[in-house]
């Protein structure tokens, strides 16, 4: 990781000479720079261990006004300080150079790279005049700053490209696929419908404030739209790990859960609408209605091309490990899930797509049938392995979020844009749960109770993707200002209302301690149920007695239907197969697309709705042997002898 503000290459135009003391003054350098690149390293990695720790010692005492993300701020605000008005300058020459007359390059930005030409005589023996050296663009020069505060600063696009990955691809993966599914319309009504109105009413309801201030046309409508799109997504974590800890009802969770999910999504589609607006089809900044047509034709085409991507990448990995035998080496099988779902991201990424969007639909569809497919040991391995990713991430970004408030040399502070960053946020958050709820009420059952609606208010906390969206440009004084309301917005949001979830649930008297679990099924739980095998029919007729046929979506019972008959069959060994589904005149293809392992099954009967197929009712309740002699690695007797997709020997 090199994040030095000049990285300096020699490119020696002279004769070849004796350069030794050259040399070994540059490696000098170097070894200075990877000490201070290791001591920054060191500082997050000790601010996450703290963090670990503390998140400890208040589940122990049972302490519930503070978080582990506020934890994760706090820590980071007391390093950052420290860093900022502790640290030492680092002494720097200096020297002026003008470009020459005839030089060409786009007069809007700075050139990338500056190649000048040293006229002088280092002070180094063997080391002759006429030397070129080359210069890498940094950014814009705010204020002298030691090098410590430089090196705690990281490059934007490493929470774009490496950070928001896992944690977007985790929430697909872990997500509670009966619950999300059963208030599938009320979670793309929030998440969708509610982000866009958010979105539209904070740039609007901004673009009023900028007026109040002296300097008020520096700001234009599309920089207050942009700020509305990036501070519109919410980011529950705090609530969220809450609720699973208070076991509150599951489809409050549902809906928390699924619309922090796909507002993310959704969020970074207006952020690219918009820009796309400005570059490409706006001449003058203001509103043009067929500049808006075509941003908004292009975010529909960039969603659902992403979304594609996505699912054909999940559907890709899911065929790969049902037709190959690469589930007999459990480490190359995780392997090959892990970078097919990362490959979704950069594949996105490269044709101009939304990488985010990609991913998330890319783990769905991953936990959905991938799931299925894996060794025992893989699928214990991708849940702990993103688990684990996730939570490092999450509390990575707060933590950084904390120290870049000091360290970060690109903020500016206006006390009318901050302010009023807060209070439209809040109007935003209110008008994307209040009026959408009560529409929605007409036609739901069960409807939103006043309680639940006041709850999904409060927790529209802002998070790691808020932060990621304003990080990434800070060039200009309005990008700079954006950045600091976001992340004074962000602290306050994670801080507080983080730590007033608890009593917030005891004040609505929202439902706790019920019996169905709102967290995902881990693999604990998996392995109890398939050790129970005798168990699932019974869960099977008590749950078809109790859910009746409105419980489901309209879409959700049609998308179930299909996927039960011929989707599964496809991508997993699931029964019926599609021998038994498609008509007889496919009866060719179907058995090309039908393994022996699905041939070998008996006729099983799932639990309804469940997020697991590993649940399954063999008559005989014989143990199933792994017929695989190269697979050597076992969690615990008996663990391995239940899962569906290991051959009867």
């Amino acid at each position: 990781m090199k994040s030095s503000a000049l990285i300096l290459t020699c490119i020696c135009l002279a004769k070849k000479g004796n350069a030794d003391n050259f040399d070994i003054l540059i490696d000098t350098k170097e070894n200075s720079i990877h000490r201070l690149d290791s001591l920054n390293i060191l500082i997050y990695c000790s601010l996450l261990a703290l963090t670990v720790l503390t998140i400890w010692i208040f589940k122990f005492r049972r302490v519930s006004w503070l978080n582990e993300t506020g934890l994760a701020v706090i820590y980071g605000l007391i390093v950052g300080a420290i860093i900022r008005f502790c640290g030492k300058v680092t002494p720097t020459t200096h020297l002026n150079v003008e470009a020459e007359k005839s030089a060409r390059y786009n007069q809007s930005l700075p050139p990338d790279n500056l190649f000048i030409h040293f006229p002088g005589i280092l002070n180094v023996s063997g080391v002759t005049k006429d030397q070129v050296y080359a210069y890498k663009f940094h950014g814009q020069l705010i204020r002298n700053t030691n090098e410590i505060d430089l090196k705690a600063t990281f490059d934007p696009e490493i929470f774009f490209n490496i950070i928001l990955p896992s944690i977007i691809f985790y929430a697909g993966y872990s997500l509670k696929r009966k619950y999300f599914f059963r208030n599938l319309g009320t979670i793309l009504t929030f998440a969708i419908v509610g982000t866009t109105l958010s979105s539209l009413l904070i740039g609007l309801l901004m673009y009023g404030f900028v007026q109040l201030r002296p300097n008020h046309s520096s700001f234009t409508f599309l920089d207050t739209l942009y700020f509305g799109a990036l501070i519109s997504p919410t980011d529950p974590l705090t609530i969220l790990a809450i609720f699973n800890e208070k076991n509150v009802d599951v489809n409050l969770y549902a809906l928390v859960f699924g619309e922090s999910v796909l507002n993310d999504a959704v969020a970074i589609g207006l952020s690219g609408a918009i820009q796309n607006y400005a570059e490409h089809y706006s001449k003058t900044g203001d509103f043009e209605t067929h500049a808006f047509l075509h941003a908004l034709k292009d975010l529909c085409i960039i969603f659902f091309l992403s979304l594609n991507i996505g699912t054909f990448m999940g559907c890709a990995t899911s065929l790969m490990t049902k037709f190959t035998r690469v589930r007999e080496f459990p480490l190359l099988e995780t392997c090959l899930f892990v970078l097919m779902s990362y490959s979704t991201f950069l594949i996105a990424e490269v044709f101009e797509l939304t990488g985010v969007v990609a991913v998330l639909f890319c783990g769905i569809c991953q936990a959905h049938y991938t799931y299925n497919n894996l060794s025992e040991e893989s699928r214990v391995r991708t849940k702990q392995l993103f688990e684990l990713l996730n939570f490092i991430a999450e509390n990575f970004t707060f933590c950084y979020i904390g120290v870049s408030m000091f360290s970060f040399e690109k903020h500016h502070f206006d006390a009318i844009f901050i302010i009023g960053g807060f209070i439209c946020a809040a109007i935003g958050r209110a008008v994307n749960v209040y009026p959408l709820s009560w529409l929605l009420n007409l036609g739901r059952k069960p409807k939103l109770p006043w309680n639940f609606q006041h709850m999904l208010f409060f927790a529209g906390l802002r998070g790691a993707m808020s932060f990621a969206l304003a990080i990434r440009n800070t060039v200009s004084r309005e990008r700079q200002t954006m950045l600091t309301s976001t992340s004074l917005i962000v602290i306050t949001t994670v801080i507080f209302q983080g730590g007033a979830a608890n009593y917030m649930l005891n004040w609505l008297k929202i439902p706790t301690g019920g019996e169905d679990k709102p967290e995902q099924s881990t693999y604990q739980s998996i392995r109890t149920d398939v050790e129970n095998p005798d168990q699932c029919n019974i869960t099977h007729q008590s749950t078809s007695a109790g859910i009746k046929k409105n419980d489901k979506a309209f879409l959700a019972r049609v998308w179930g239907n299909f996927d039960s008959r011929y989707m599964k069959p496809l991508l997993t060994n699931s029964r019926p197969t599609l021998i038994e589904t498609l008509p007889k005149c496919l009866t060719p293809l179907s058995r090309i697309l039908t393994t022996t392992q699905q041939l070998s099954q008996s006729n099983t009967t799932r639990r309804i709705d469940s997020d697991s197929d590993l649940c399954i009712d063999d008559s005989s309740q014989e143990i199933r042997r792994n017929s695989i002699n190269r697979v050597s690695i076992r969690l615990q007797d008996g663990y391995v002898a239940s899962y569906k997709n290991y051959e009867q020997q």
